[in-house]
């Protein structure tokens, strides 16, 4: 939005930029407040865009934070091709620092929504966290090189899930609670997903 003599001016831009101006306004603004206080007319402000836009891209205010939840929730498969071609220990020191930037954009939602905070449980956010967190340890997986289908996958895939609870744990003692900061969450998931790739993962597909 631009601001004239005679009042503002909506910018004529794409629907996809739209979409996703608005959805980082509103990742925003549930990161910094709580759910009841977060207005519609505020993202669209903060965005840039007519109210009206909000409801046509996303509906309500409650489809709207879905939306925010899911994408806060879910590692993109993005994030896994963008990982530098080196060894596992580089791939896994780059994935987590990806996690705590994200973390430090919209974890604070994410922590709510798991959390039972917010709008609190129903089954539309038990599914989105549910198909969040698969999609998540499918693409930690392939980020650490561990892809050996049959029944070892989903051996894998319940130790990456058990990690998963660990990151959790470790965003809430970060950016809720203040007792851990951005280095030493770093350094604990870093050294925790090494050791389950390096030693953890050989131990149990032998045992």
């Amino acid at each position: 939005m631009t601001t004239t003599p005679e009042g503002p001016r909506w910018q004529r831009l794409g629907a996809d930029q739209r979409r996703s101006e608005i959805l980082a306004a509103a990742t925003t603004a549930f990161a910094a407040r709580p759910y009841p206080d977060v207005s519609l007319a505020g993202i669209a402000r903060d965005a840039g865009v007519a109210r009206g836009l909000i409801n046509h891209y996303f509906g309500t205010k409650r489809d709207l934070y879905l939306e925010v939840v899911r994408e806060a929730a879910t590692v993109p498969s993005v994030a896994v091709e963008s990982l530098p071609e080196g060894t596992v220990h580089e791939r896994i020191d780059a994935a987590v620092t990806w996690y705590v930037d994200s973390l430090e954009a919209a974890g604070t939602t994410w922590i709510a929504a798991a959390d039972a905070h917010g709008l609190g449980r129903d089954p539309a956010l038990e599914q989105i966290l549910d198909e969040a967190e698969g999609a998540t340890v499918d693409r930690v997986l392939e980020a650490v090189g561990l892809t050996p289908g049959g029944a070892s996958q989903e051996l894998l895939r319940a130790l990456v899930r058990t990690y998963g609870n660990l990151a959790r744990s470790a965003a809430r003692e970060w950016l809720l609670q203040g007792t851990l900061d951005r280095a030493q969450v770093h350094v604990l998931l870093r050294a925790t997903l090494v050791t389950i790739v390096d030693e953890v993962v050989p131990t149990v597909l032998d045992a």
